[in-house]
């Protein structure tokens, strides 16, 4: 059943047809050969939807276009700029800097790509960075929305995986930092041996005033975060805390929007949450499919059978999660990989938390890989630059993702420790 359904799939992709299309009509065609009712496929995508987490997507989504159209990206940049722009290669940390703050609101990178980008890129090559390098620094930064609270894939795959949300958003913070980390020091590096970009320097009293401004908009990821970690409030309320807080300070603090653009704003998000839930609701068939073909069981064995010591484990699964990242969706690469590695975790005694934030900081390369990285894509549009320059640009960068990524399968505790001190 596995190898019918992922051929299919795979044949489809290849033709060019659209990722949710080829996994539906694999599914379809599979339950079709084996015998197997038709009514599964409505009642697994109903019940794969009936979760109150879920809620949580469209809301965070909506909060990173609000966001944008609020003014509230361009002043995270322009505070960052103040602190950070004054060293050699500061444009390049403001823009990590930027990303994480922003990720602290919107949990999306292609939101990141989309709200900071040109903002990003504009003030990178004004300061004679070249573009591609300012793109390939914008991309790989947005991966840190996929990390940091309140990241929509720690919330679907701690969903998929039945573990506690609030507990895999805290080690998406652990993540974080050591991405943060590796890319100010590679950035550092780079400038300095190239010569990129000139230092920014802002007079004082316009300094004093850019930061003032832009605290409102800082403002929102403390919210969150606190109320989040506090158990003042569910993750899913603190998606709609951040629409709320955004639209607040987009109207009346920065009065940079007004209430006649919501609607657009709201179709925008429900278009781009019905693309993430689609694949999810047929991504959870073929788990289904996967299951009862002995799948999860098959790969554990595989997995034990080269090494039971836990790292070993972790390094292998990042190795497969990495691979099939550059070449599936992310969302569908969640909701497919989940329940099939997660036995082999379990059963070499690594911690589902550990697993489950592992599991989006592996794929998460994917999203900036081609050929499907949606923010490699998003990039690509928002910079105006082809994909083979960015890629070329960023090969130093994938370098250093790849190594964190390693770094998290040896210790563990980067992840479980903020997961049991913030939960607790």
């Amino acid at each position: 059943m596995t190898l019918t359904l992922l051929g299919i799939f795979v044949l489809l992709l290849l033709l060019g047809v659209p990722l949710a299309v080829s996994l539906g009509i694999g599914v379809i065609a599979t339950l079709v050969i084996f015998d197997i009712p038709l009514e599964l496929l409505p009642q697994s995508m109903m019940s794969s939807m009936n979760s109150f987490l879920l809620v949580a997507v469209p809301l965070f989504v909506l909060a990173g276009n609000v966001m944008a159209g609020g003014g509230i990206s361009d002043r995270i940049f322009r505070g960052a700029e103040v602190v950070f722009g004054r060293f050699r290669g500061g444009l390049g940390q403001v823009n990590i800097a930027a990303s994480a703050i922003f990720g602290g609101i919107s949990g999306s990178s292609v939101a990141d790509v989309v709200s900071l980008g040109k903002i990003e890129i504009k003030a990178m090559t004004d300061h004679k960075y070249p573009r591609p390098y300012a793109a390939a620094m914008t991309m790989v930064t947005s991966t840190l929305s996929s990390l940091m609270p309140p990241s929509i894939l720690i919330i679907i795959a701690a969903s998929t995986a039945s573990v506690s949300v609030g507990a895999a958003l805290a080690g998406g913070l652990g993540p974080s930092v050591v991405l943060i980390v590796v890319l100010m020091v590679l950035n550092f590096v780079l400038s300095a041996r190239n010569g990129y970009g000139e230092i920014s320097k802002t007079a004082f009293k316009k300094g004093i005033a850019i930061v003032l401004a832009g605290i409102p908009a800082l403002g929102g990821p403390v919210v969150i975060l606190v109320g989040l970690f506090s158990g003042f409030f569910t993750p899913t309320e603190a998606a709609a805390v951040a629409v709320l807080y955004s639209l607040l300070v987009g109207i009346y603090v920065y009065r940079d929007m007004k209430w006649r653009q919501m609607p657009k704003m709201i179709i925008d998000a429900g278009l781009t949450t019905g693309t993430i839930l689609l694949i999810a609701m047929i991504a959870s068939v073929a788990s289904y499919i996967f299951t009862i073909d002995g799948l999860p069981a098959k790969v554990s064995s595989w997995l034990l059978g080269v090494s039971t010591d836990p790292i070993i484990v972790m390094l292998l699964i990042g190795v497969i999660l990495i691979i099939i990242g550059t070449v599936m969706d992310i969302v569908a690469a969640i909701l497919l990989c989940s329940p099939v590695l997660m036995p082999a975790a379990t059963a070499a005694g690594i911690d589902p938390i550990h697993f489950v934030v592992y599991l989006v900081a592996a794929l998460s390369v994917g999203l900036v890989t081609p050929p499907v990285g949606v923010s490699l894509f998003a990039t690509s549009y928002v910079s105006g630059l082809p994909i083979e320059k960015i890629v070329k640009a960023a090969t130093p960068h994938y370098a250093v993702m790849v190594a964190a990524v390693v770094i998290l399968a040896i210790f563990p505790q980067l992840i479980l420790w903020p997961a049991e001190f913030l939960t607790n």
